[in-house]
């Protein structure tokens, strides 16, 4: 036995103190250590690592890093964070070598198949990955159990799931199926996963936050089913390589919807993020607390220095505008509206009508795939889309027996002629606000240089109708207007930003500019304004040079173009030698002031190519900003500005699936966990959870169930009918 104990002479015997451990210790070369071990691994803090002068024999403690706890000796693997007891004496080595052989994140594993399970896989060919033609083959593949677990995650954040989806029988057997070896975590190892996938987010995002130049933020507020007050604030940037980004930065619980504690929670999560010195502006809605909200982060903004003092911070929605405008006008046509919405309630509610209604759209030949739609009566874009839809089919509801008589209220009974009448000059006047609300409302792509040509576009609208010899719409448009003029009937008024973004779009510069404005007020009036313009545009310019100076080359500095240098004499002999002087000095002036300011000048006065037009504004940027370099950094603030709130409160949408009465128990940090993970995660064009089906596939689905007598034994029961 003593001869076998003096074999393991790399191993510290029973006998040996704390003291002589620690010596050894003290004697390691940390700067040496760290050199074995694998690029992304680091030595942890505080530990007491140690190097034996004699290595091991075993193999696999090279995978290992040995230090000292409390004077006990254990082995840290050198590519996860798993540690264990590693004193010969007392513990034995078969937990290290176990893990040794199966450490899925070393990288020796990957060509054993350690961890991981080996499966065919079918590779399409280079044709269409749906065609059942094309040349397949297959292949080896390996399913990585660590990658599993991260799909998982992603799963349950991306497609809004509950944690205790893995829990569930289906799923459970699904796995058993599709990948035996996975053990599945339990809904709280998902949760946690979940929270530790956020903060790694996190850091990625405020390392891309830290390096951009200035951030447009959106905010709104929202009261969940819980009855708590949450605010959701998204930053719209535009990066370096002229990409637009949309992130929410928070979605966070709020103390009250008053003015003062939406700018001091705003305030505080762009502190939290370090970004408080980067705020451009602020697109919220037309609230009246808004206004407030605004004020105090103007007043941050000037404590800390921003461009133009903070006076052009606050951005109203233009789509919540709009809203307005529109509500406004259709009110004077509630009772048509009303009775079509009844008439489609009726058909919506009772499977039976459904099917008497489609019976009766094929045998009025009525070729429109469209499907009836309820609208919400606050929201006049659903409005648009089920009168839209609804008259597509105006000679099926004759054929109905809607409800009518005695008892039925006035805006209740079925839709008259005139009544259809109306809705069809209704919705060709809707639909050019339609359109523009769903153009000016993306997130995804540049809105600020279309945001002064739709306000025209509306202007235009109006004054067309205030013509109309329809009454009923004439008054309709000159209600309209009036609200219109409230927000942008004075144009002084107005934040300038939103003229210098369609100055800024390559694509129209100051002259289309011009010319909008005079088209809507008249050539004296509309010049005037244009100035006014110009010069605004022109300061900015000259603000911004004043901030990026050092990026305009400072080679000789000169005020007046004409200047002699009393050394160059002797170039000025002859013509070529005059002209060659010009040239030189005029070089040497591209530091000036002069000639900085005649930057702004080349980039409005430079037309566009073939090519070029067809460009989007933002790729015109990426490939000519180095031309205009201070240019560029005025279009990189101004056009990443958002015109409405869209992008933050579509996230109530997500808000309120995560917190419906199912899961009405989420703590508002989770919530807040979910939501801007799935919003950094989601890919750039994917849309977001639609919880609606598509009535349109349903239909063919059925008519395919209808074709195969699949659906014989259903029976639909209406005692209405």
């Amino acid at each position: 036995m003593a001869s076998s104990q003096s074999k393991r002479s790399a191993v510290y015997s029973s006998d040996q103190t704390a003291q002589t451990l620690s010596d050894a210790a003290s004697r390691t070369n940390i700067e040496e250590l760290s050199k074995s071990l694998p690029p992304d691994k680091k030595l942890m803090e505080g530990r007491q690592y140690l190097v034996r002068k004699s290595k091991r024999k075993a193999a696999y403690w090279e995978h290992y890093l040995e230090y000292l706890e409390n004077g006990k000796l254990r082995a840290e693997c050198k590519f996860c964070e798993k540690t264990f007891a590693a004193d010969g004496n007392l513990n034995g080595s078969k937990n290290v070598k176990n893990h040794a052989e199966k450490c899925l994140c070393n990288p020796v594993n990957k060509d054993k198949g350690k961890g991981k399970q080996t499966e065919l896989l079918f590779q399409p060919g280079e044709g269409d990955k749906d065609s059942e033609d094309g040349d397949g083959k297959l292949k080896y593949g390996t399913v990585n159990l660590k990658e599993v677990r991260e799909a998982l995650i992603h799963m349950i954040i991306v497609d809004e799931l509950p944690f205790k989806h893995v829990e569930k029988a289906g799923f459970k057997y699904l796995m058993s199926v599709a990948c035996p070896r996975f053990h599945i975590p339990s809904r709280t190892t998902v949760a946690r996963d979940c929270f530790q996938l956020y903060m790694s987010e996190k850091t990625k995002l405020k390392e891309l936050l830290k390096n951009c130049q200035r951030i447009c933020v959106t905010t709104d507020t929202w009261t969940s089913i819980q009855r708590i007050n949450y605010m959701c604030i998204t930053a719209h940037f535009i990066d370096n390589d002229w990409k637009l980004h949309k992130k929410i930065i928070n979605f966070c619980p709020i103390s009250s919807h008053k003015g003062e504690a939406i700018g001091k929670a705003v305030e505080a999560c762009l502190e939290s993020w370090g970004i408080e010195d980067k705020l451009f502006t602020v697109t919220v809605d037309n609230a009246s607390s808004n206004d407030l909200a605004c004020a105090h982060l103007r007043r941050m903004v000037q404590r800390i220095g921003c461009v133009s003092d903070g006076k052009f911070l606050h951005i109203r929605c233009i789509a919540h505008i709009i809203n307005l405008i529109v509500w406004d006008g259709i009110k004077e046509h509630g009772v048509c509206i009303d009775r079509v919405r009844n008439a489609v309630k009726y058909v919506k509610n009772s499977p039976a009508r459904i099917l008497r209604f489609k019976d009766l759209v094929q045998k009025a030949n009525i070729e429109s795939k469209s499907s009836l739609s309820f609208d919400v009566p606050t929201r006049w874009n659903s409005t648009y889309t089920m009168l839209d839809t609804a008259l597509k089919f105006q000679r099926v509801f004759s054929g109905l027996s809607l409800p009518d008589g005695v008892g039925v209220k006035d805006n209740e009974r079925p839709p008259e002629s005139n009544d259809w009448k109306k809705v069809e000059r209704l919705v060709v006047f809707l639909r050019g606000f339609y359109l523009l609300t769903r153009r000016i409302s993306g997130s995804l792509y540049v809105t600020s240089n279309r945001g002064f040509f739709e306000i025209a576009a509306i202007y235009d609208m109006l004054n067309k109708w205030e013509k109309n010899v329809d009454e009923d719409f004439q008054a309709m448009a000159i209600s309209m207007k009036k609200k219109y003029d409230k927000y942008w009937g004075n144009v002084e008024k107005m934040n300038m930003l939103i003229y210098v973004a369609a100055i800024l779009d390559p694509h129209s510069k100051l002259l289309v500019v011009e010319i909008t404005l005079t088209d809507m007020y008249g050539k004296e009036k509309g010049m005037k304004l244009a100035n006014d313009v110009k010069d605004f545009s022109y300061s900015l310019f000259d603000e911004y040079r004043s901030l990026y100076s050092s990026l305009i080359p400072q080679s000789g500095q000169s005020g007046d173009p004409m200047s002699i240098d009393p050394n160059e004499d002797d170039h000025i002999g002859g013509g070529s030698d005059y002209m060659k002087s010009l040239r030189d000095r005029a070089k040497r002036l591209k530091g000036t002031g002069g000639y900085v300011r005649s930057e702004f000048e080349r980039y409005l006065n430079e037309q566009l190519g073939a090519e070029e037009e067809e460009m989007d504004a933002l790729s015109w940027w990426s490939i000519n900003g180095h031309r205009f370099p201070i240019v560029s950094r005025m279009a990189r603030d101004i056009l990443a500005i958002p015109l409405s709130t869209v992008a933050s409160e579509s996230a109530f949408s997500a808000g309120g699936r995560h917190l419906d009465p199912f899961r009405s128990s989420l703590t508002p940090k989770m919530v807040q966990t979910l939501i801007c993970t799935q919003d950094w995660l989601r890919i750039k064009g994917m849309s977001g959870v639609d919880i609606e089906e598509n009535l349109q596939e349903l239909e063919e689905l059925e008519k395919d169930f209808q074709n195969n007598n699949l659906d014989d034994d259903v029976v639909y029961v209406d005692s209405m009918i």
